[in-house]
């Protein structure tokens, strides 16, 4: 019986690829903030996508008994600047991991985060680099973590963290635990804008108001164009738009920007803010109005991109 040859290239890149996790940044297309719970935290009513730009988590190795986190990347020095790398989620799954199967993985454990996203962005970052790193720590040391488990290590550490383990379309109610995936979703020619102003999350929800809100109308069965997600949009709100302009007016300035680009169809704010998004027809469209913004604002944030479909 003949034996197929192994190619040593090709089981050197998926080992590679094995040790390496994407970091997707989380859209909010729609936050509707609901009534406040006796836990002081508020129920959320969320559609939820994933865009293609990511951070990056690498496995490395390290010396036994050690945990170590690099950061690099464009916004590595503003990480830094902003917390120490051990206050990084990441490094509190890689200390959490390793304690806790500390008999069934030997030596030390190194991880790599390349920061691509801005940070307090309103694009979940910091929540998806802990998914990540959870899902690569799962994968390379072969746990066998059930999903189920695998998101109630991750709300304990942050509610956004179950959604970013998913990493696809999503509706997202209460805190942030209960997830029901959302079929049938287009993918979506998108701009991202950031003013280059970090906002706090919790500094938004402070200035919320309690009330008694509406949850978002129910999806379609079906959505076959960006334009018919589009008119569902319309009928639905961010809660947080406004709060996060009274603490950074450059919310409002971004938005209009993106909203008064002739190929645009919608705009909004994602989560907490302060990034917006515009959601145009094609990918080329989505290019050309971020070069105008670009060229409009040289020192924000813009980026062209898609969301993933279902």
């Amino acid at each position: 019986m003949a034996q197929t040859a192994v190619d040593p290239v090709a089981v050197l890149i998926s080992e590679a690829a094995a040790k390496v996790e994407s970091a997707r940044a989380k859209l909010n297309l729609a936050l509707h903030v609901l009534d406040r719970r006796p836990d002081g935290y508020h129920n959320l009513d969320s559609l939820v996508v994933f865009a293609d730009l990511a951070d990056r988590v690498t496995l490395y190795p390290e010396e036994p008994g050690m945990i170590g986190l690099r950061i690099d990347g464009p916004f590595a020095e503003e990480l830094r600047a902003a917390s120490p790398p051990e206050d990084n989620l990441v490094f509190t799954v890689a200390k959490g991991m390793a304690e806790a199967f500390a008999a069934d993985v030997q030596g030390g454990l190194g991880l790599q985060l390349e920061k691509h996203l801005p940070i307090a962005a309103g694009l979940g970052g910091g929540s998806a680099d802990a998914a990540a790193a959870l899902r690569l720590l799962n994968r390379a040391w072969h746990l066998g973590i059930p999903a189920q488990e695998l998101a109630s290590i991750g709300f304990s550490l942050g509610a956004d963290i179950p959604v970013c383990l998913l990493s696809r379309p999503a509706r997202l109610r209460g805190r942030g635990d209960d997830l029901l995936p959302v079929n049938g979703l287009p993918a979506l020619p998108i701009v991202l804008v950031n003013p280059r102003v970090p906002l706090s999350t919790r500094d938004v929800f402070r200035r919320l108001q309690p009330a008694a809100r509406e949850p978002m109308p129910a999806l379609p069965n079906s959505i076959a164009t960006p334009m018919e997600l589009v008119f569902w949009l319309r009928r639905t709100r961010n809660d947080l738009f406004p709060q996060a302009v009274a603490i950074v007016p450059p919310v409002e300035t971004a938005l209009r920007a993106v909203a008064n680009d002739p190929d645009c169809v919608f705009a909004r704010m994602s989560g907490s803010g302060p990034t917006v998004f515009g959601i145009f027809m094609s990918d080329e469209t989505a290019v050309r109005a971020a070069a105008r913004l670009r060229a409009a604002e040289p020192s924000w944030w813009v980026m062209a991109t898609q969301t993933a479909g279902s």
